[in-house]
């Protein structure tokens, strides 16, 4: 485990933990995988928000709030760590990628403790955490930053979320290189019918791998992406060839 930013004792709040409101709507996972073609195995689960009442991930994100986006940032990490842990998902030798909103994370090294506590509490290993943040919003880059830099410092795993669809982009992997990078959907359906894409794919996959980044594709919805996306050297993929989200299990693969 690693713990070196709380203590056992009372938790200290930064200022903008401190002063957000609760999220009261109740919520759980469903989990997705993200496929190794290589290894043929899962290589991770993809925590994705869902309401206990049958609320989509839409109908729970349009309650967030600038007011209650902390609050219910901690309530997804903890969540799925917790749901993770009862399905075995570690011993399955699997990463847990959580999502997280940057602008719900004021200082990292104090509001990654309830993720840690999390943690402890069930006996996951954090080095089976891969956080993931999705890049279209606009972002205070240096904070955005901060955040990664705090993370790979404490040793979790980093990706970008829709690359190629947001803000940051090549900016920010001039400054910050994650562990992953998950290339948007767009990129990835109908590759195997769509030369400019082809093209488009081999030069980004190039780029990335040159920079020690290892791609991610989602959004594979056929065998025929599947197979043109292996072609071009991309081996963790993700999308409803392989599994759609199970509510609070782990799917079976494809």
């Amino acid at each position: 485990m690693i713990a070196p930013f709380w203590s056992r004792g009372k938790r200290k709040l930064c200022t903008g933990c401190g002063n957000d409101a609760g999220f009261d709507l109740p919520i759980t996972m469903a989990f997705q995988p993200i496929v190794d073609l290589t290894n043929r195995r899962v290589f991770a689960y993809e925590a994705l928000v869902r309401g206990t009442n049958g609320a989509s991930a839409q109908e729970v994100l349009s309650r967030v709030t600038p007011e209650n986006r902390y609050a219910f940032d901690q309530k997804c990490r903890v969540t799925a760590i917790a749901l993770a842990a009862e399905l075995g998902l570690a011993e399955q030798g699997a990463l847990l990628s959580i999502n997280f909103l940057p602008n719900a994370v004021y200082e990292p090294s104090a509001c990654i403790g309830a993720t840690l506590e999390a943690a402890q509490r069930v006996n996951f290993p954090t080095t089976n955490i891969l956080f993931e943040f999705c890049e279209n919003e606009a972002l205070d880059t240096n904070h955005l930053l901060h955040i990664l830099q705090s993370y790979e410092t404490m040793g979790f795993k980093t990706a970008i979320d829709d690359f190629g669809a947001g803000y940051a982009g090549l900016n920010l992997l001039a400054q910050f290189q994650p562990d992953y990078v998950k290339l948007d959907m767009g990129l990835s359906r109908d590759i195997d019918t769509t030369p400019v894409k082809q093209v488009m794919m081999r030069h980004t996959v190039a780029m990335l791998e040159g920079l020690g980044i290892t791609p991610i594709c989602e959004g594979v919805e056929t065998a025929s992406e599947a197979s043109a996306l292996a072609e071009i050297g991309i081996s963790l993929q993700q999308g409803y060839v392989y599994a759609k989200p199970a509510l609070a299990e782990l799917p079976m693969v494809h």
